[in-house]
């Protein structure tokens, strides 16, 4: 894709207000290297930085050019926090809530418990105050963030056995991804197992895995659960939409020259907006061939969905309570979501009712 192309992409109109003119060909080149949390194979989240690398390269006339490297190359999956902290590398591409080891308030970048969807995420992020308290939150490790794409909404995951309600759930051996999610489980009675994501489908086999949770169907549809753990669930609360970040060593953001600024933000949109959609496109055609493989796909029954909402209240109260400044990121997404839910009462929720009870 041509540089023009790819203007047309981002916005022209947008691109050229924030000074990416083509005086970005008198620019001195520019060498960053982008680490990723995610492996090539997962070519809907990998394949963002792929896009961004891309955009910021036709853009910049070749003169910005951004290496790839995939998890485990240049760091563990999980070291690029610690690395653009210490200024090893200039960018990451990430799921923020990996790092609430760290601190809590990662998670706000990502995903909560019955957190905010893909649009309601843009929308806080980008015209409510999402960005500006997260940023100032990242400024502390040398960040600043930009969404690299949201799954959406992702699926509660596989299990081998039937989740008839709340009950089974206890003792329930479940490999869990990183976030809030695990301590609210854990309020239930399910046993967080860590593991890599391609040791899953062996443990589960053996049974010493009951159950595990990834994305949703086109990532999960490559890794085989279907074949061990019968079971699919929905929704995953935990995930109400997913997004995962480009984090930019905040030195050498400030170090760019205004034009390869404008074009760093540009492309992030640009690749943001492509992995969103590619989900959104692929997921359907993924579940349908689950389905049609036998995968048994069932909905949470309504007690377990009311015992994780109140679990995941308790998580997030006992957070509250140890930190002023977790408090006030949460207590403003929420006042965000209740005028987002009172807006898609009207709009989407009720389209979509409609739409999903008619024949096209």
């Amino acid at each position: 894709m041509d540089r023009r192309s790819l203007i047309k992409q981002a916005g022209i109109a947008g691109v050229l207000a924030a000074g990416a003119a083509p005086a970005v060909h008198a620019q001195a080149a520019v060498r960053w290297r982008l680490a990723s949390s995610f492996p090539k194979s997962l070519d809907t989240i990998f394949g963002s930085a792929e896009t961004f690398s891309r955009t910021v390269k036709a853009l910049s006339g070749g003169k910005f050019d951004v290496s790839l490297h995939a998890a485990g190359e240049l760091m563990p999956a999980f070291g690029v926090v610690d690395a653009l902290q210490n200024s090893t590398i200039e960018m990451a591409q990430t799921a923020p809530y990996y790092f609430t080891g760290k601190d809590a308030i990662f998670a706000f970048a990502c995903a909560v418990p019955f957190g905010l969807t893909a649009r309601q995420m843009d929308a806080w992020m980008e015209h409510g105050n999402g960005r500006k308290l997260l940023d100032a939150f990242f400024a502390n490790y040398n960040i600043k963030s930009y969404s690299a794409g949201n799954t959406g909404t992702q699926m509660g995951g596989w299990y081998r056995k039937e989740i008839k309600s709340a009950a089974d759930l206890k003792g329930l051996k479940m490999r869990l991804g990183g976030g809030l999610f695990g301590e609210a489980m854990a309020k239930l009675g399910v046993v967080s197992q860590n593991m890599p994501a391609g040791d899953v489908y062996q443990a589960l086999e053996k049974g010493t895995l009951d159950a595990t949770e990834f994305v949703g169907p086109y990532d999960d549809q490559k890794l085989g659960f279907n074949k061990v753990a019968p079971y699919y669930y929905y929704p995953g609360w935990w995930e109400g939409g997913a997004e995962l970040g480009f984090f930019v060593n905040a030195k050498a953001y400030a170090a760019l020259s205004a034009e390869n600024k404008a074009i760093v933000d540009a492309a992030t949109k640009v690749a943001a907006r492509d992995m969103t959609a590619k989900y959104d496109a692929f997921n359907p055609i993924a579940l349908k061939k689950l389905v049609a493989d036998k995968t048994q796909l069932k909905a949470f029954p309504k007690d377990v969905m009311d015992a994780g909402f109140k679990a995941s209240m308790e998580v997030f109260g006992e957070h509250e309570a140890r930190s002023a400044e977790f408090k006030k990121i949460h207590q403003d997404m929420r006042a965000f979501q209740r005028d987002q839910l009172l807006w898609e009462r009207f709009s989407e929720f009720r389209f979509n009712s409609y739409m999903t009870s008619v024949k096209l």
